[in-house]
This record gives structure tokens, sequence and C-alpha cells, in this order.
């Protein structure tokens, strides 16, 4: 990329954002047109389920403000329809088209339906954008009624927390045996456990067999023959790639958009992908594609790709960070880092600290209100699980040496392992691996 280009971003969150800076870091002084199908510039997305569904900060307190001087076009409120490829060119509505020299994908995902639910009931949502929390807390008012929220992942019961913090009566269906299953009985059994403290009710091991919408009320009959009665009900049981628009662009669309090691979408010269909807080998675990849907992954993936395109396809670095996240649900932090989803087996490494293991070799960690614990075996798999050698093969076109740091991270993305306070812990103290080589 060189002065007088134009790159066009599609997808206006957290890893669209993080692209745009990390262009102008590196000192593009092109064009960039930065398209999002929301009607609102990025955001904290993480504050959805929690402050913002609450009432505990408004809107604007969300805003993710750039740390530079962009000097973007926004084109906000305006869905891509279709890519051409070839031409060079994204569609939008209208007949409108965007031609690029680069393009950065960042499209995120969509909440994925529920089969039979009531969509068109107004009190019947998904919980992802800010709008959907704001239509939340209209149901909310509306009715001084149980809450059921469907789905036992993270945002399922990050919601769940959020209701009984406002003192609502709230159940929490899940098909799963337990809550956050996936992350080992330890950590399952210390989350049931906080929800029965609280008093949030939980309906395991069942599904919804039939909605009844009434003028004031959702009714739910479950597969246990449970009956229940709901002011609102939040629809939380995972999420689809935003692909629709890639169709016929002759990019690889298979649970997200298949990218090479260094985020260039699989046979193209000038397209990289970003974020959710990004599935590359991440090479520090093995040569298999996946997504990773993390905040800290949309920060870093942002940056990787913006500095993949800048130094085209033939110098570009792999992407391979040590994925990690953290999560406040209640009083208690759970925090992971690798990939947990990938072990076959479960160890205890520590007291309130799952290790999750595949083919003998430590893939993942888990942790239950253990911060210290953690920092602990995250360096630990930062070291089992090295960055192959070579991944620099060039030098990149920036003067100096940036580091994510305080700058850059925003509260959500700082507190990862930090148990005092963020400005007490450098971020390159912290996680001394979290460092871009120059560029």
């Amino acid at each position: 990329m060189s002065d007088g280009d134009r790159i066009v971003i599609v997808g206006a969150g957290v890893a669209g954002l993080r692209s745009a800076e990390r262009l102008r870091e590196l000192g593009f002084d092109g064009e960039i047109v930065l398209v999002g199908d929301e009607p609102r510039k990025p955001y904290h997305r993480p504050m959805v389920s929690k402050e913002l569904v609450t009432g505990g900060v408004k809107p604007v307190a969300a805003s993710l403000e750039p740390y530079l001087d962009l000097d973007v076009h926004w084109r906000l409120g305006t869905r891509a329809t279709w890519l051409d490829s070839k031409e060079r060119t994204v569609h939008l509505p209208g007949g409108e088209s965007l031609w690029y020299d680069g393009l950065i994908i960042a499209t995120g995902v969509y909440p994925r339906h529920l089969p039979g639910s009531p969509r068109h009931d107004p009190r019947v949502r998904v919980l992802r954008t800010v709008e959907d929390s704001l239509a939340v807390r209209r149901a909310l008012g509306n009715s001084n009624k149980s809450v059921v929220v469907i789905g036992s992942g993270l945002i399922g019961n990050e919601f769940a927390a959020s209701m009984r913090y406002m003192g609502r009566d709230v159940t929490l269906i899940g098909h799963a045996k337990a809550p956050l299953h996936r992350f080992g009985e330890r950590i399952a059994s210390a989350l049931t456990k906080e929800h029965q403290h609280h008093r949030a009710k939980l309906a395991m091991n069942t599904e919804v067999r039939n909605w009844i919408s009434t003028k004031e009320t959702v009714g739910l009959h479950l597969t246990n023959n449970q009956f229940l009665v709901a002011s609102c009900v939040v629809l939380s049981i995972g999420s689809v790639p935003a692909v629709d628009w890639l169709r016929g662009s002759e990019l690889t669309i298979d649970d997200g958009v298949l990218c090479e090691a260094t985020l260039f979408a699989t046979g193209a010269e000038d397209v990289v992908v970003a974020g959710d909807v990004a599935k590359w080998p991440n090479l520090r675990i093995d040569e298999t594609p996946r997504r990773v849907e993390h905040w800290m992954n949309g920060v870093e993936s942002g940056r990787a790709a913006a500095e993949s395109l800048m130094l085209g396809r033939g110098n570009a670095r792999p992407y391979t960070p040590l994925p990690r996240a953290w999560s406040s649900l209640y009083e208690a932090r759970l925090q992971t880092v690798g990939m947990p989803s990938l072990g076959k087996d479960t160890i205890e490494l520590s007291d309130g600290v799952t290790g999750f293991v595949r083919d003998g070799r430590l893939i993942g960690a888990a942790g239950w209100d253990r911060p210290k614990a953690m920092i602990h075996w995250t360096a630990e798999l930062d070291r089992r699980l090295p960055v192959p050698e070579p991944v620099f093969p060039a030098p990149a076109p920036s003067p100096a040496d940036t580091p994510i740091g305080e700058d850059i991270l925003a509260p959500f993305e700082r507190d990862f392992l930090s148990e005092t306070p963020t400005e007490a812990v450098p971020a390159p103290e912290r996680m001394p691996w979290a460092r871009v080589p120059a560029g």
C-alpha cells in the first residue's frame, strides 16, 4: 500500500477500528473508508450484556475512542451487500460501490437463531448490539415478571448475573449439564454455586418445547415439563460468521473467511481478515484454521491484519497470538488462556485453575477467581506453545517498536492478568509476548 491508495475496512467494531489505527500508525497516508452496518461508531461490546443492560452506563460511555487522529471516512448504518474481488469493489445498498486497493474484512458475527422461537415478539431478543441492550431494557420496564435467558455460554451467564444485580428473577436454560461446562467440572461447579448463592434459577439439561405469546408475557414449556412465564426472553445460543455478503466473491467461506496464517484471505493478494470472522491457522497451536471469538483477538488481529496488508502477501508474518480472555461473573473473575476448547482431557493445575490437555500437550487453561495463578500459567503456556521459527521473514514498515500498551488497550483488554489496578502494572511486563515487532 502507498500514498494515494484507498483501503476499505468492512466492519466497524473493535477489529476494524484497531486496523485503521494501525494503518495510520504505520504511516499509511492514503484514504481509509470504514463501513459499518450499525449506526454507531465502535464501542465496548462486552458492556452490552453487563453495564448497558443494567443501566449502569449510558451508550455514549461505551464508545471506543481512537488513540490517534484516524482521518477516515465513516459509512455507518451501511451494510456491504457484495464483494467483487476481481474488480476490487465492495457493493453497497442502492447500487453504490467502493473501489479499493486493499480490503480489510472485519464483519464479525451474528447471533444464532433458535428455531421455533417467536422472533417477531418484541420481548424475545438477542443480545449483541447497543440497540439490542436498549430493547431488552424496554422489555424489562414493561413488566416485573421473571426474565429467561436461553444459552449457558459466557454471554448467557453474564446476562443472568446482570439480572440478579438488578434484583430481577432470572432463569437460565441450557442443554448442557451445567453452565460453562466446556471449561471443566471445577469451573462449572463454582459458577453453579455462584448462581445458587445469588438465587438465579438454573434449568439445565433441557430445551424449550413450546412457546406461548400472550399480551403481557411469554410462556415457555420446557422438555423437563417445567413451565416458565417471562417478561423478556434473551436468546444466547452462539453465533454465526457475518459472511453472507461474500457469497460469490471467490473467497473461501467455511464457518468464516478462510485465511492463510498471515490473515490474508486464501487466494487473495489484497484482502486480509480480522476479528471473529477470520478463520486462520494459529501456528502456535497447529495448522488447522479456526475462528477465535474474543475481544482481545479482535484487537490483536485487527492490528496484525493491517500490518500484513502493508507488508504485502509475500512478506507478511504469521499471526500467532496466545489467545486469552476474561469476564466478571458476580464477584468472581473467569480467565482463559490458550485453546481450552481443543482439550480432550482436563487436569487440575492448581487450586481453581483447570488445564486442558490434547495428546499429552497442555493446550489451554481456565481459572476461576485465581488471577495470580493465571499469571503463572499464562507465562507457562507462552513457553510451552512457542511461536514457530522463522516467523519474521522481513522487517515491518514501522520506524519504531510499538507495544500494545496502556494507550491502546481499553480497560476490558488491559485487566486480563492484573490483580492490581492497571496503572500499577505496565503492559509489557504483564504480557511480554504481546508486543508487536517493529511495525
